[in-house]
């Protein structure tokens, strides 16, 4: 019985995984499919209620929206600078930096994609960088390949560290020490572990998107990118030493990118080859070169807004107040259940912010406000067949996240799946922690909410077999950062922003690589730290 129980709760993992990996349906066919088959098998196996099942499916519903938000404003504001040419001036400014593909992705997708998810999360951050890596001329694929892995080691603290103030909240000493004893462990893991990741990025689109001497190319660039590397592990265990969780995912990449822009411009353990094999066919990069009518400060200034308001709106007291209290449209106790709710402040989205920014960017542009209507009539049409595909993915995530509402008395799935893993692997828990924390964001596809959900198992799990309970929650915070990487609603939300549906499949064939060899990293990492220092 233990056995098809745990079948049914996997259920989740197991569809998603052979209908867009296996099977390589595209996502609005594999999830619609998924979530049918967990729907049920929740229903007459699971013993979850009728009831339950609708307020889910309305719960999805309602988070869709959310994430369309994001997804409009995501592409209203790259769009609309289309338009103002201030994209060609900002890839003539990357040009001017390095023309090295291995180069700009670190910069693009790996920086600033970090600094974007330290003042949003949300799924924001790879929402922002794949788009604007395509129009840098990055072929489509090979921009959501990478922006999704290099949206991962910073997720750990995500938005102003609410996966550690949040995600850590529900256990019973949830308190500063809590917070900040944890925070300084997912930073010393990271020193064995996140140091990879810039090559991990790197080495993914050399090996899928490169055309010749594969190893050469990836060979020559480990120098600058390892500097890179050890450069952003070590300044983010400062910044948690000095800050807490709050600042580190902000800070770190701010610091480090001044690093990586000075040794770039500089030829600083740069390669003497230029690589550039992720090119999209028939990109012409002359078409950049010469001299541009705006400055690159006006160019960038939109993103720089963004950053702005992110941040004002998120440490700010008074204005995080105002923006989430005023319209909030959030829905609460959803058909009378008091578990089952979904939020959305108005005015504190990202989506809305990035939206705003695309207005402002015509304004300080000096550019017709038609540039700013046309890309918002583009970006409506891009992401039509999404909404129906994020609906059936996220109806299919909050079945499982709410099936402890049965009539059955069972553990929610999620719970039954931890206690599972944690009987069968207990001994080596401490290489494990990472994969139970992937596979919550995969499934929900929110590192604060595997964190919510897994945290108080592996708090005990650690207690029972003697580990320090902070580093094991520093491996599960950190796993659950990398199942970013994968989870099935960004990969659909990054693809449509890209005008890829129905590439959800290769996607995820070739980030589950990276995020499997992440937690392999962190695994090991932990097992490390708790044997000689924790």
């Amino acid at each position: 019985m233990n056995a098809l129980l745990m079948l049914v709760a996997l259920s989740a993992v197991i569809v998603p995984f052979v209908c867009l990996v296996v099977l390589r349906m595209s996502a609005l066919v594999g999830m619609t499919i998924s979530a049918i088959v967990v729907t049920i098998l929740g229903y007459f196996v699971w013993g979850i209620e009728g009831g339950v099942i609708a307020a889910s499916f309305l719960q999805g519903v309602h988070k869709t929206l959310t994430i369309i938000l994001i997804l409009f404003g995501a592409l209203a504001l790259l769009n609309t600078l289309r338009e103002t040419n201030a994209v060609a001036r900002i890839n003539a400014g990357f040009q001017n930096v390095s023309h090295d593909m291995r180069v700009q992705v670190i910069i693009v997708a790996f920086l600033f994609g970090s600094l974007i998810e330290g003042a949003s999360g949300f799924g924001t951050p790879a929402m922002v960088t794949a788009p604007l890596m395509v129009a840098l001329g990055f072929k489509p694929l090979t921009s959501v390949v990478t922006a999704l892995i290099a949206d991962s080691v910073s997720v750990s603290f995500g938005a102003v560290g609410t996966p550690i103030i949040v995600g850590l909240s529900t256990l019973k000493d949830a308190n500063e020490t809590l917070f900040s004893m944890t925070t300084l462990r997912v930073t010393a893991i990271d020193l064995l572990s996140g140091v990879f990741i810039p090559l991990i990025i790197v080495a993914t689109m050399v090996i899928f998107f490169g055309k010749d001497n594969r190893f050469k190319s990836v060979l020559e660039i480990i120098p600058w990118i390892m500097l890179i590397g050890v450069v952003y592990v070590v300044t983010a265990w400062i910044y948690a030493m000095l800050t807490g969780p709050e600042f580190v995912s902000i800070l770190t990449p701010l610091t480090v990118l001044v690093v990586a822009v000075l040794t770039a411009r500089k030829g600083i353990l740069m390669p003497k080859t230029i690589w550039q094999d992720a090119l999209e066919d028939g990109y012409d990069t002359t078409a950049v070169s010469g001299k541009h009518e705006m400055s690159l400060l006006s160019a960038w200034s939109p993103y720089l807004i963004v950053v702005a308001l992110l941040l004002l709106t998120r440490v700010v007291a008074p204005v995080k107040h105002f923006t989430t209290s005023v319209l909030n449209l959030s829905w609460n106790e959803i058909l009378g259940y008091e578990r089952i709710s979904s939020s959305w402040e108005l005015l504190y989205s990202p989506g809305t912010i990035l939206l705003l920014s695309a207005f402002l960017a015509v304004l300080i542009q000096g550019k017709s406000m038609r540039n700013f209507t046309k890309a918002c009539r583009d970006s409506i049409r891009t992401i039509r067949i999404t909404t129906i595909t994020l609906i059936a993915t996220l109806a299919m995530v909050h079945v499982f996240s709410n099936s402890g509402l049965n009539g059955h008395e069972l553990l929610s799935m999620p719970e039954f799946i931890a206690n599972g893993m944690a009987h069968a692997f207990g001994d080596v828990w401490l290489v494990i922690a990472p994969f139970l924390g992937a596979l919550g964001s995969f499934i929900t596809g929110s590192a604060t909410v595997s964190t919510l959900t897994f945290s108080p198992i592996q708090a005990n799990i650690a207690q029972a077999i003697g580990a320090d309970v902070y580093t094991v929650l520093g491996a599960q915070v950190i796993g659950a950062a990398a199942g970013n990487m994968i989870c099935v609603h960004n990969v659909v939300a990054v693809c449509a922003v890209v005008n890829m549906p129905g590439k959800e499949g290769s996607v995820i064939s070739k980030t589950l690589g990276p995020a499997m060899l992440y937690c392999i990293l962190v695994g090991i990492s932990t097992l490390i730290m708790a044997t000689f220092f924790f």
